[in-house]
């Protein structure tokens, strides 16, 4: 308890120093960047709305600690009803709350000291089960930094419904236990990649018991709060939910408005979950990257950002990912072809966000887009490498 009081106490204080929750517009050329080329990225997206790849998109720029291109285009709605997009539109993260959800608390756990990268998961979840040599019967414990990095050999998702059967909706305890002690352990950790939303329940729970706190809670204290972020949750309220981009229609006929469309994080866990959950929008997403990328935020001291940042050296290389986010593994074409992979992190959500961030010149690309309303179709890895190239493309200092 006195070491919640402890984070508590820094959190009230990192309100006091971050309260202004939007970053300031600025030119381009003011920022050293071409806005004659930027411009460009309209033609990219609008595009993919022509092609009924998307309904409609959010995109923004940011460099150094302004935001140099902000634009909503399309619509953010199709059905019930054709509504237009606006920057103000909020989008379900998917897989992108892996990063400014589970990822930027979980690493304050490192930072204060009550969690280390080499623990093993069984330390936090005792029945939590090694990987096993299937050749010579050696065990090995599967880690934190495993965990964070995907390569944990754990399997990459659960089916749902059979799960569902078994134990039933909204049961994080069981799914605990599940992932402990009867999923998949595919390899020696650390030696491959396999992306796992598993891995991140996993983190979730962690946390949970460490703190005392949901991960909703704790995030939305100690990470979203600090940063001033004033439409980032997990759980939207029904006045955030008017806020929202709809995804996919289900089979009333209805979209799903405000509420994860993750099978996994809705059904099992209740919204509130490791591998997806969070809802934000173009300016708050800004502000935490522009947090990480100038390396000055109060949730995180440098060192530590600066070490999520890289691929641990302890894995093999052909693992590819940083802490929480990707280098160059799973999806290296998220970047494009002109940032440096040495310097950029990045991620991409399964409804359609994605997020780049180059350390080495302080750009970050924002890309938020409801790729599966009204329908779950359609891919954005063409338009995410294009838009990416064209603002690195921009970069004149």
């Amino acid at each position: 308890m006195k070491r919640l009081a402890l984070i508590a106490m820094a959190a009230a204080l990192a309100v006091n120093c971050f309260a202004q929750g939007t970053l300031k517009k600025g030119a381009p050329e003011k920022f050293g960047m071409d806005g004659n080329k930027l411009s460009r990225v309209d033609r990219i997206v609008e595009e993919a709305i022509a092609e009924k790849t998307i309904p409609g998109a959010v995109v923004s720029i940011v460099r150094k600690d302004r935001i140099v291109f902000l634009k909503a285009y399309g619509n953010k709605s199709l059905v019930p009803s054709v509504e237009p997009m606006t920057a103000e539109t909020m989008f379900d993260l998917a897989s992108v709350s892996k990063c400014v959800g589970t990822t930027l608390s979980f690493m304050q756990l490192i930072e204060n000291g009550l969690v280390r990268l080499t623990d093993n998961v069984n330390r936090y979840i005792p029945d939590f089960k090694p990987w096993e040599d299937p050749e010579t019967g050696e065990k090995v414990d599967i880690t934190i930094r495993d965990l964070l990095t995907h390569s944990s050999g754990l399997d990459a998702y659960a089916g749902v419904d059979r799960y569902v059967a078994e134990f039933g909706e909204n049961t994080p305890e069981a799914f605990e236990t599940y992932i402990a002690t009867r999923t998949g352990r595919h390899f020696r950790p650390g030696t491959q990649c396999l992306y796992s939303c598993l891995n991140f329940v996993t983190l979730q729970r962690i946390l949970e018991r460490v703190t005392g706190q949901r991960l909703c809670d704790y995030a939305a204290q100690h990470v979203f709060g600090p940063l001033g972020l004033k439409h980032t949750c997990y759980l939207p309220d029904e006045g955030l939910k008017k806020l929202c981009a709809p995804t996919e229609v289900q089979p009333d006929g209805l979209p799903l408005i405000g509420v994860v469309h993750d099978p996994l994080a809705r059904r099992i866990m209740g919204g509130n979950s490791g591998n997806a959950g969070v809802f934000s929008d173009a300016e708050d997403l800004s502000v935490i990257c522009s947090a990480i990328m100038n390396r000055n935020t109060d949730i995180l001291g440098p060192l530590t950002i600066d070490l999520m940042c890289k691929a641990p050296i302890q894995n093999d290389p052909m693992v590819g990912r940083a802490l929480g986010w990707d280098k160059d593994g799973w999806n290296p074409g998220t970047r494009g072809d002109i940032f440096d992979p040495e310097t950029c992190i990045w991620h991409t959500g399964y409804t359609g966000p994605s997020i780049v961030i180059d350390m080495k010149t302080k750009t970050a690309v924002i890309i938020l887009a409801n790729r599966v309303h009204p329908e779950d179709k359609g891919s954005l890895a063409r338009l995410r490498a294009q838009v990416a190239n064209i603002v690195a493309g921009a970069i004149r200092d």
